[in-house]
């Protein structure tokens, strides 16, 4: 067949899905709704789990301790109490007349999911008594009434919509790997699949759809995963290549004497863990190329400190700065915190918020232009406006912009790229930084022990909320601070979710009556706000009554409570931020959260917050208990959703894909090899646009 013939043949997988056998225009539109709309989308669209009929056995031939499967047709359902326990029998029968009884104690629920002549599989282990088979707690799946009872195979189960069964999804996706399967082309060289030991692409596409044994799904699956994270760490990889060939920052040397100079300016030495971080960023700087360092730590790790290093260093050589904080009043802190430590330095800075006066902003302008100003602390307006820098050099970018690789601002004058730092105290599980953030590198700072408390964190519920508001007022009586927070600024009258504005009345008058009480939420005046953080910072104010617009970098060390109600309306990151507000100083903190739903999926996700303080540790649980589907969020990121790798199972995977891909692309920068031809194509497909690489080669 000549190159023409195959492209033809190929063309058939873009064909329109209703032209696949068994679907019709009907069909169509259905799965259309699940973005399933050509041939070859049929053949990626991978089965969510498996039912395993492979170790099936007639009662008739059933061993006792042996785990196996067994199908029938539901014969007799009946329950029983006996003393303070509940018993479910489950009779089911084989066409041979062969009964096998299910039992299941104290488990009332299983009750209504039986009904005479249902098909059901049990899988277990088998044991006689009284002359009968029994397994105890099987599993147990119900069969479909479309689908034919399996034998012997693993059955796949697929994303469903209204208007399409089981039975016919899988007979669709079936014709379709019998008709395109073969057409697919190999987008990795040969070299590659046996130095990784992964199957041809034509197999793993039968294989995941059609597996004949566990071994056989899981050698389809190591090579679709392996395919789908390379083509994005390719992407990552290219574009952090491209960052670093093209681009030309101007190169800052720390040398001794302006390391000992920055040094002796801090309030203490830095741990080793900072010490070790702004090494690497030192490093980076020197380079004739733009840093780009993702600088994740702890609540409490010193972050802040270390970004003022490198601000210095800056400075020292000759340059401007950029510190860009997510909020007006953490950038007002930020401003605070670097005027105490230059005082009487030469350094000189600037405040730079959406909320000023025009005249103010104007001068502020020209003295930067000018090169008058050497750092600018500000937001989002640092790159809103008509700023210009004169010699810019290094921008950081402090905490929860949540900026995605297309996000981040780009601050370029005169020829130069400045270096950038993102820092981050979001907890950010390993997998997700090494997609999100992984044309970046990435320095971990460790939490320094000996300059943040324990912070003592509980679950409250009804029975507990008095013996709580007692607890919190006595430490204020104690001379310490705190914070109550709610999830909305007003809430609809019906709704039970607490609102801030509503909670703020409730503390007034009644438990922190005797106390002084202030409000701040987002729909504020940035005056309104600075105002209010003013005077709880100088301790004018003992309780703050707060949104979430407090989770992000407020230092009061003398805050050491915090109430947080309808806490299930955070995200489990957001909690701990929050909870980083308190125990900040020599007093340990404690944090109560209560919760307005008791869904059991959120008190899971509240027992994790209050088990765990580790900041890490909890976006591993959060990953567990959300998925990574939420996490890897496409709207934040403009990145398409996986279709098969699993964040929370595939991180060796997914080290193993980083790695090959920064050697490929170390190799040939654009994909430029014949034999790469394929990848290149699916890489720039998949990620050209929202990665800006599509201009590449």
């Amino acid at each position: 067949m000549s190159t023409t013939d195959h492209d033809e043949e190929r063309l058939k997988l873009t064909q329109p899905v209703q032209f696949v056998k068994g679907v019709g225009p009907q069909r169509a539109a259905l799965l259309g709704k699940m973005g399933v709309k050509t041939a070859g989308d049929l053949l990626f669209f991978f089965p969510r789990r498996y039912q395993d009929f492979t170790q099936q056995c007639d009662i008739a031939d059933l061993q006792a301790e042996q785990p196996v499967s067994v199908v029938g047709k539901v014969y007799d359902v009946a329950q029983s109490d006996y003393g303070n326990r509940h018993i479910l029998n489950v009779l089911i029968e084989q066409p041979d007349g062969s009964l096998l009884r299910g039992i299941w104690f104290n488990q009332r629920y299983m009750v209504n999911k039986f009904e005479a002549g249902q098909a059901v599989q049990f899988r277990g282990k088998a044991a006689k008594r009284s002359g009968r088979w029994q397994m105890t707690h099987p599993t147990v799946i119900w069969i479909d009434e479309s689908e034919d009872v399996p034998s012997g195979q693993l059955l796949p189960v697929y994303p469903l919509t209204e208007g399409l069964n089981q039975r016919q999804i899988r007979k669709i996706v079936e014709a379709a790997v019998a008709d395109y399967a073969g057409l697919v082309v190999e987008s990795f060289p040969e070299s590659l699949q046996q130095e990784l030991n992964l199957c041809d692409i034509h197999s793993a596409i039968e294989w995941v759809h059609q597996p004949q044994d566990e071994q056989q799904y899981e050698r389809a699956r190591k090579r679709l995963v392996f395919q789908e994270l390379l083509v994005l760490q390719l992407a990552l990889a290219m574009r952090r290549h491209r960052v670093q060939a093209r681009s030309v920052a101007p190169p800052l040397e720390l040398s001794p004497k302006i390391r000992a100079r920055i040094l002796g300016r801090l309030p203490f030495e830095l741990s080793e863990s900072q010490s070790k971080v702004f090494e690497e960023i030192s490093t980076d700087m020197n380079r004739p190329f733009p840093m780009n360092r993702l600088l994740h730590g702890e609540v409490g790790s010193g972050k802040t400190m270390v970004a003022i290093c490198a601000m210095m260093l800056s400075v020292a050589a000759g340059h401007q700065a950029a510190l860009m904080a997510p909020t007006e009043i953490l950038a007002h802190q930020h401003f605070q915190t670097l005027s105490r430590l230059l005082q009487n330095s030469r350094v000189k800075l600037a405040l730079c918020t959406g909320s000023q006066k025009s005249s103010e902003r104007r001068l502020i302008d020209q003295q930067v232009a000018a090169g008058d100003v050497d750092v600018v602390i500000g937001t989002t307006a640092i790159v809103q406006s008509s700023l210009e820098f004169k010699q810019l050099g290094l921008v950081v970018i402090d905490e929860q912009h949540k900026f995605g690789v297309r996000q981040r601002a780009r601050l370029k004058q005169s020829g130069f790229d400045p270096h950038y730092l993102v820092m981050t105290a979001t907890p950010i599980p390993r997998t997700i930084t090494m997609t999100l953030f992984g044309d970046l590198d990435i320095s971990v700072l460790e939490r320094r022990a000996s300059t943040i408390s324990k912070t003592n964190t509980y679950l409250g519920s009804e029975a507990t909320r008095d013996k709580w508001w007692q607890f919190f007022a006595d430490k204020l009586k104690q001379g310490r601070q705190g914070f109550v927070v709610a999830p909305l600024v007003r809430g609809a009258a019906d709704t039970a979710v607490n609102s801030v504005e509503k909670l703020y009345e409730s503390m007034v008058h009644g438990p922190l009556e005797p106390f002084r009480v202030g409000l701040i939420h987002g729909q504020q005046t940035s005056n309104e706000k600075q105002s209010t953080m003013d005077k709880f910072a100088s301790g004018q104010l003992q309780v703050l009554v707060a949104t979430g617009v407090i989770e992000v970098g407020i230092d009061v060390p003398n805050a050491t409570v915090m109430t947080i109600e309808s806490a299930e309306r955070f995200g489990l990151s957001q909690l701990h931020q929050l909870r980083g507000r308190v125990g900040r100083g020599q007093h340990p903190g404690y944090v109560c959260a209560f919760a307005t739903s008791q869904e059991p999926t959120e008190i899971e996700r509240l027992n994790a917050f209050a088990e765990i303080d580790n900041g890490f540790d909890l976006a591993q649980a959060d990953l567990r208990l959300r998925g990574p589907g939420n996490l890897f969020s496409t709207q934040q990121t403009g990145f398409p959703p996986l279709m098969i790798a699993d964040l929370t199972r595939d991180e060796e995977v997914l080290q193993q894909t980083q790695e090959q891909a920064r050697s490929i692309i170390s190799d040939d920068p654009d994909l430029a090899d014949p034999g790469l031809a394929r990848l290149r194509q699916l890489v720039l497909v998949r990620y050209g646009k929202a990665l800006e690489i599509s201009d590449v080669g």
